[in-house]
């Protein structure tokens, strides 16, 4: 989860995570690359007052920083068309589950197991120090690794956003609408969420928490709420 001296993205839980974190660090290895070069010709240029004209006026050097772009956006977009791709969709769930945002809390329902649904708030602020402030819910979604989940997100007032920093997941939810969110986890944890749509005066307040077991410990619990 994140914390005050975070500053960087959470470890990742999952492939789609693990993509877009090699197509950031990816885009901001060119992107420093650029700004240290032209940083350095300014100085260069400001510094010694250059007028050659192999900078001003010579076309070799026009052509150069005019294809040189061309290349980069080319280096830049093959691996962002890639990530999508595996970001939309990319298997058949072997879970469905439905979340509801509602002002302000979640209710879920697992809609392969039609028994089992809940509601899940925020546990409420007290002096229990081990309570992890606007994050910790009364009500855990339970979900199994190395699993394809599907999660449906709509809502019953106003528009909410069903997010998960560590799984790269967020979509918002739209009252009448069903929005589609498709991972796989690939590792044991807890794993917070929250809000991510101004949807009221307790925005802040309707945290997602989702514990990811291993298949045996899933069906245990699935044994457990039937």
């Amino acid at each position: 989860m994140s914390t005050w001296s975070l500053i960087y993205f959470q470890d990742s839980a999952s492939p789609s995570m693990e993509q877009l974190l090699f197509f950031h660090d990816f885009t901001m290895a060119i992107l420093t690359l650029i700004t240290v070069l032209v940083t350095l010709n300014l100085f260069f240029i400001c510094g010694f007052k250059l007028t050659n004209r192999l900078l001003l006026q010579e076309q070799t050097i026009e052509i150069i920083w005019t294809l040189a772009p061309v290349f980069i956006l080319f280096a830049i977009a093959l691996p962002s068309l890639q990530t999508l791709y595996l970001l939309d969709d990319p298997f058949s769930p072997n879970l469905t589950i439905k979340a509801m945002g509602h002002q302000w809390y979640w209710s879920y329902e697992y809609s392969d197991f039609p028994d089992i649904s809940f509601d899940a708030y925020m546990k409420p602020l007290d002096s229990d120090l081990s309570i992890n402030r606007l994050l910790e819910t009364d009500n855990s979604v339970v979900l199994p690794t190395n699993s394809q989940v599907r999660v449906l997100a709509t809502s019953a007032d106003v528009i909410h956003a069903w997010t998960v920093p560590a799984l790269g997941v967020k979509a918002d939810a739209v009252p009448g609408r069903l929005n589609q969110l498709m991972f796989s986890i690939n590792r044991t944890g807890i794993f917070y969420g929250q809000c991510s749509e101004i949807c009221g005066a307790n925005h802040s307040f309707m945290p997602i928490k989702i514990e990811a077991v291993p298949m045996q410990t899933f069906i245990s619990w699935l044994s457990k709420m039937n």
